[in-house]
């Protein structure tokens, strides 16, 4: 891109990473620099947290708010109900209106922390289930979705990758990218929103909201794209080992979130630094060209910062306390995710197998034998050889450490069920 942007916002954009396309990158900045621009992502309720793959689109929000304009948090109540058939090889399992509710009960809790909302422009958080849960059917088809050609629809590379593999596409599906559009129609006659960001997927997604806006309103309106994140060794962004990074608590202990951030490759340091902390670029770029043993040192910055971010000051340290305690010293740590097990539980002896799937070392039980018979599992830091080893509540007089590789760990004790009894 040869734009050179004149407002704050455009500039951390493109200085930090952030923009894959622009509809009119002039437009939006000229826009930008005339007035607060609100600004919005929408976010399908289809868990009860995000994860680390959003956490691109969460930051541009945060400096949308930092660099004086208004970010607006779309919660799809109602698009949930469809499910975005975008580069999904199959349909969205649906969900029902309880469990839509209550994941997006639990998706609310990550904005508070990386937006102000008690800023001279608060953000706003919404529900599209506002306009969609109401809709009457034909007068939607009369007044939207004439708009629409379905020869254009289906050339858009979402839908075409999914027909040139011979997947189906229910009409439901469909129906999504009109209903995606129509929020963006919405929230700018009702909230004068101006642009919309996404990842690269949902290009023609927001093209669609654009091309209807000033059709039905003759408003002008822009779409930010940013690039679809994998790692420098080709995995997408926001999966580990075990499993999805989530950025709540109680789906991933800040501990584990922590350790997902130092464990970082090299290559990809200086970029996440500047998608996922707001230390000043020229710092970030500092810490990534460092090498051998001081690239170490720019990961634990990382960890720290975007730690810091989304579970506090406080979990961050913690976090970094444990491991120090557990690579430096070798010791157990306070922060290590914890299975506690009851005497009830332990029986006459559980497998060591079992327990190392429940600690989240292992998916399966498979995984966790394959884990022992290529020596990648260890018992306080002895090499734990023998998959049909049983433990009972006398193995766990005193807690212990599990660990698969040298990077993940967890602590096994057993539990105090004197707690909360009379």
């Amino acid at each position: 891109m040869t734009y050179h942007p004149k407002s704050d916002f455009m500039r951390v954009m493109t200085e930090r990473g952030f923009v894959a396309d622009c509809t009119d990158y002039q437009g939006l900045d000229e826009a930008l620099v005339a007035g607060v621009v609100p600004g919005y992502i929408g976010f399908d309720a289809t868990a009860k947290s995000l994860h680390v793959g959003g956490l691109i689109q969460i930051m541009m929000l945060r400096w949308l708010q930092k660099t004086g304009h208004q970010p607006i948090t779309l919660m799809g109540g109602g698009t949930t109900k469809v499910g975005d058939p975008s580069f999904r090889a199959d349909e969205r399992p649906l969900l029902s209106n309880a469990q839509i509710d209550d994941n997006i009960a639990g998706i609310k809790q990550v904005f508070a922390k990386y937006l102000d909302y008690d800023a001279a422009t608060p953000p706003l958080m919404l529900n599209n289930a506002e306009w969609l849960d109401g809709l009457n059917y034909l007068d939607f088809l009369r007044d939207i979705g004439r708009h629409f050609s379905v020869n254009r629809m289906l050339s858009f590379e979402s839908v075409k990758s999914r027909l040139d593999r011979e997947q189906s596409l229910s009409f439901l599906e469909f129906n999504y990218m009109i209903l995606q559009a129509y929020d963006f129609l919405e929230l700018n006659r009702r909230y004068g929103c101006l642009v919309q960001f996404g990842g690269s997927d949902q290009w023609g997604n927001i093209v669609n909201g654009i091309d209807l806006t000033r059709r039905v309103l003759d408003h002008q309106i822009f779409g930010l794209t940013s690039p679809l994140l994998t790692t420098s060794d080709g995995k997408k962004m926001g999966k580990s080992q075990a499993g999805a990074v989530w950025l709540n608590a109680d789906m991933l202990s800040p501990y584990e979130f922590w350790q997902f951030w130092r464990n970082t490759t090299d290559a990809d340091v200086g970029r996440f630094l500047k998608l996922y902390t707001e230390l000043p670029v020229d710092e970030c770029d500092r810490l990534g060209a460092l090498s051998g043993s001081e690239i170490n040192e720019a990961k634990i910055v990382l960890a720290n910062e975007v730690t810091t971010l989304c579970h506090g000051a406080n979990a961050a340290a913690a976090a970094a306390a444990t491991a120090r305690e557990v690579f430096e010293r070798g010791g157990v740590g306070d922060d290590l995710p914890t299975l506690e097990l009851t005497r009830d539980e332990l029986g006459g002896g559980l497998s060591i197998v079992q327990v190392i799937v429940r600690a989240g070392l292992a998916k399966s039980g498979k995984e966790a034998k394959r884990l022992i018979s290529e020596n990648g599992a260890r018992i306080d830091d002895a090499a734990l050889t023998d998959a049909a080893l049983m433990l009972d509540a006398d193995a766990l007089a005193a807690p212990i450490k599990l660990s698969a590789g040298k990077k993940r760990h967890a602590l096994v004790k057993l539990a105090d069920e004197t707690r909360g009894s009379a």
